[in-house]
């Protein structure tokens, strides 16, 4: 929670590779169960985030990449990582914080106790949090 009050968004280009690419070190370390990524455009080669992507997917490190806004290319190439990864893809609503949170929390259950777990969890969650499951693979 400490570092949860600390993060902060700046302007910019984005730096989605480099986030890939950290977590993919850090699982090195110890095992990372899952990464979110919450963002609203992509200014990076798509290939490479693929590739990356990958690489997670090969390492069972889903990516669960919620998206804030309509831009398209965003849409499309964030969808493409998280199946590449074994994730998921969901839009949300910047107007609706209890959107996000249900999101945040679909993915702590599932870091925690795995896809029984959220499939447990996605049977009294919104609708979004009922999409996020179905995209999962068993």
């Amino acid at each position: 929670i400490k570092e949860m009050n600390i993060v902060r968004c700046a302007g910019g280009l984005t730096q989605i590779k480099r986030v890939l690419e950290h977590a993919l070190n850090e699982h090195k370390r110890h095992r990372v169960k899952a990464m979110v990524f919450v963002g609203d455009t992509i200014e990076e080669d798509a290939d490479q985030l693929c590739h990356l992507a990958g690489q997670m997917g090969v390492l069972n490190v889903p990516l669960f990449l919620f998206q804030e806004g309509e831009d398209n290319r965003a849409k499309q190439t964030f969808k493409q990582l998280a199946s590449l990864s074994g994730g998921a893809f969901a839009p949300f609503n910047v107007n609706s914080a209890s959107e996000l949170s249900d999101l945040l929390s679909a993915v702590a259950v599932y870091a925690a106790g795995g896809r029984n777990a959220l499939r447990d969890f996605s049977k009294r969650g919104s609708d979004l949090v009922q999409q996020l499951t179905h995209q999962l693979k068993d």
